[in-house]
């Protein structure tokens, strides 16, 4: 089998698409403004950072001035959770999420507790769904912020969040509700005022466009407390110079991912059971980890080889020009077991042995074959390996 390589550790970051990058860079060379200039070649930048807001509203079926440009999900998640709760302090001090949630989600509520703040951490089921039930009976009259991620960066495990939301809203319209939507936005329709969310994040490496830019939208009438102090960009919410050709180019990447959006989810379901089927075929002691069918996501897969180290099949695999994770990037180098695996109870064999393959719009049928081909092989060898030591 001819050689090639096959990136799957999309959940870590995808390749922009050819026109996003074609895009920044024209902008880079002829419209190298501060926006917040008064001349014209300022307002050439604003006028593209309007725009971009305005692609992005559309997308979400929002108004403009309810998109917030940041630095990413990370900084978007921070924004909206810490300055949320610190300007609603005095409607109540609780705040509810799940032990599922990215570690930007997790520290900002580690940090607003060390300030005072009580916190709820919601255990999910074994395949990593958040019971709705378990949020109304966490709710209390002080509560003032629950945050839940839409779809888990590690498992792909899909919350309900038009439920969660009523259930919110129903006890107290007043409790503010915050999502993660990181690994969803692109592969799934969202409409935060349709679904009752005050607050969303975005990163647009996730889909296919640049690094270090972000939104965060933020529902007209909710305000927050700022994280930075300085100049007036993002009307005093996340101040600093914008980045003009990175706006431009998550814009792009929004547009091109949501036009493309429904052949591609069926092809990226497509991929995920193929390697399945093929995977479990050849080793039926794998064991998947998280929501099955359409009941998970579709470009996310997690699955444990018992015996094997997840490290050790990662560089295997690399051998091959084969790309994959062992959870989130942003655990990398880390020795602790992932949190995510840990909350939905599986063994500590399955948890040494898991990997995180997942899938992007850019990926092909002859990418996943030969992926699914050499898997296979690498997880035998490792096995003979094994068994073969004193």
């Amino acid at each position: 089998m001819e050689k090639m390589e096959v990136y799957l550790d999309n959940g870590a970051t995808t390749r922009p698409y050819p026109e996003v990058i074609k895009e920044m860079q024209r902008i880079m060379e002829e419209k190298y403004g501060n926006a917040s200039s008064l001349h014209r070649f300022g307002s050439k930048a604003e006028r593209i950072i309007s725009s971009s807001r305005r692609t992005l509203a559309e997308l979400f079926g929002s108004k403009d001035s309810e998109i917030i440009f940041t630095s990413g999900g990370t900084e978007s998640n921070n924004l909206a959770i810490q300055g949320i709760a610190r300007r609603y302090r005095r409607r109540g001090n609780h705040l509810i999420t799940t032990a599922l949630e990215h570690p930007s989600v997790l520290q900002s509520f580690q940090q607003l507790e060390e300030e005072g703040f009580e916190a709820t951490y919601l255990l999910p089921d074994s395949t990593g769904a958040i019971d709705p039930q378990k949020i109304a009976e966490a709710l209390t009259p002080h509560t003032v912020l629950v945050s839940i991620m839409h779809v888990n960066n590690e498992i792909g495990s899909i919350q309900p969040l038009a439920r969660i939301s009523s259930i919110i809203k129903k006890q107290n319209p007043g409790i503010f509700f915050h999502v993660d939507a990181v690994q969803s936005f692109g592969k799934f329709p969202l409409h935060p005022e349709e679904l009752g969310i005050d607050a969303l994040s975005i990163s647009a490496h996730k889909f296919h466009g640049p690094k270090g830019i972000g939104a965060l939208y933020l529902k007209e009438g909710v305000f927050l407390k700022p994280l930075f102090q300085g100049g007036g960009q993002e009307k005093g919410i996340r101040p600093g110079t914008e980045n003009t050709p990175a706006v431009a180019g998550m814009a792009l990447a929004a547009r091109l991912c949501f036009d493309r959006q429904k052949d591609k989810i069926k092809q990226l379901r497509g991929f995920k059971e193929k390697l399945i089927s093929s995977i479990t075929a050849e080793h039926p002691q794998a064991n998947l980890n998280g929501p099955q069918g359409e009941e998970g996501a579709p470009h996310i897969l997690n699955i444990s080889f018992p015996g094997l180290k997840g490290e050790v099949i990662l560089h295997a695999l690399e051998e091959h020009s084969i790309y994959v994770s062992t959870g989130s990037a942003c655990h990398s180098g880390s020795q602790d077991p992932s949190h995510v695996l840990q909350a939905i109870g599986i063994s500590d064999e399955c948890l040494e042995g898991a990997v995180r393959i997942s899938f992007s719009f850019l990926n092909t049928e002859k990418e996943i074959d030969y992926a699914a081909a050499k898997i296979n092989s690498v997880i035998s060898d490792l096995k003979k390996f094994q068994e073969a030591r004193p």
